[in-house]
């Protein structure tokens, strides 16, 4: 996900091209078909909580978010980390932490690596402070060790992860400007996605690796980016795509591009991305990240609770596997800042596009279905 303090381009990506509605229909296809990996990303729960946020299931009962996300369906989730944030939230020692509750209950776990000390994007992919000065081999062996290290000691406390993203949203690249992908150039983000993926398999062969752009917009943007790293050499299990409707355009599109996705490279896609918002008020002095909403989807409850059913009927449709609602926890609770250099005066651009409300009442529309 890109900060939420952002300025949205909601207009240039609103023109996407929608395809013929008969592609997505839900026939024999659809039924052969599940979402096996239900997911919720709560990356910035575990602070919410340490902060005394409460969260309550649909009869009004407080309970642990993980607990009420498990009874809407959720059986997956995924947590960001970033290497040495100011915040000392989503780093190493927390992610560590917070694994043993996931693993806990049941729930698989998705480590989503930023290989950075803030927020990885597509229009920004800063080099963690310790690495700022290394080149493109020194970042070879800075992203194996790290990936190794985050692995093994998740693995060594019995929090093995199930599935890992080599960088977050990495359209034209990671660990820039080394990393970046300049003049159609793949060759050094070719060196670091395969220092990732080895680094994970060492730890663990099981552990799934994903590779997650934000192009659910564009089939050809898809194609260009990992035709690109393929031809690098690169190896990943799943293709992730970030999707949200007011940026990327129409389901139907969506639905196209991880059809393609899915026939192109043989391999598994998944929506890493989505979210909808259920009001266009803002709940603190931070603006939000998004104000409008798309097309037949009202901004309520029960709108956004439809559009989520939207997204995973048309991408069950088109072939994926699964689909990750982005910060389903992350009502504005003072103190939980989006800012890792200023968690505690910063606010929630996003309080308006989690599944739970003001005073922490979770949406009962909102369901994950395989």
């Amino acid at each position: 996900m890109r900060s939420p303090g952002r300025i949205v381009k909601a207009a240039l990506l609103l023109a996407a091209v929608a395809l013929p509605a008969a592609m997505l229909t839900p026939t024999d296809a659809a039924a052969a078909n599940s979402l096996t990996m239900l997911g919720a990303d709560v990356s910035s729960a575990q602070r919410a909580i340490d902060l005394g946020a409460k969260y309550y299931d649909s009869s009004g009962t407080a309970k642990d978010p993980l607990d009420i996300l498990k009874g809407a369906g959720v059986n997956y989730v995924r947590l960001r980390i970033w290497n040495n944030p100011a915040s000392g939230y989503n780093n190493k020692a927390k992610v560590l932490a917070y694994a043993k509750q996931v693993k806990a209950k049941g729930l698989k776990l998705l480590i989503d690596f930023h290989y950075s000390d803030t927020w990885a994007d597509p229009g920004k992919q800063y080099k963690p402070a310790a690495w700022s000065s290394h080149g493109i081999s020194a970042l070879q062996t800075d992203v194996y060790n790290y990936t190794y290290d985050v692995c093994n000691s998740l693995k060594s406390q019995g929090t093995t992860p199930d599935s890992v993203q080599i960088g977050n949203e990495i359209n034209v690249g990671m660990l820039w400007d080394d990393g970046k992908v300049v003049n159609n150039n793949f060759t050094n983000l070719g060196l670091l996605l395969k220092s990732g993926y080895n680094a994970t398999k060492a730890c663990n062969s099981s552990t799934q690796v994903i590779i997650h752009t934000a192009d659910a917009d564009s089939d050809s943007n898809a194609r260009w980016f990992y035709d690109g790293i393929k031809a690098q050499g690169v190896n990943w299990d799943i293709t992730g795509l970030s999707y949200y409707c007011m940026w990327h355009g129409t389901l139907a599109n969506m639905g196209s591009v991880v059809s393609d996705m899915k026939s192109r490279y043989g391999k598994d896609v998944i929506i890493a991305e989505t979210a909808y918002p259920f009001t266009s008020s803002d709940a603190d002095s931070t603006a939000n990240s998004v104000t409008s909403g798309c097309s037949g989807y009202p901004l309520t409850w029960a709108g956004q609770g439809a559009e989520f059913t939207a997204v995973q009927n048309t991408a069950r449709s088109a072939g994926a596997i699964g689909v990750f609602y982005w910060e389903p926890t992350w009502y504005a609770v003072t103190g939980n800042g989006w800012d890792p250099a200023n968690i505690s005066g910063s606010g929630d651009g996003w309080d308006n596009m989690a599944i739970f409300n003001w005073t922490g009442q979770v949406n009962p529309n909102v369901k994950w279905t395989p």
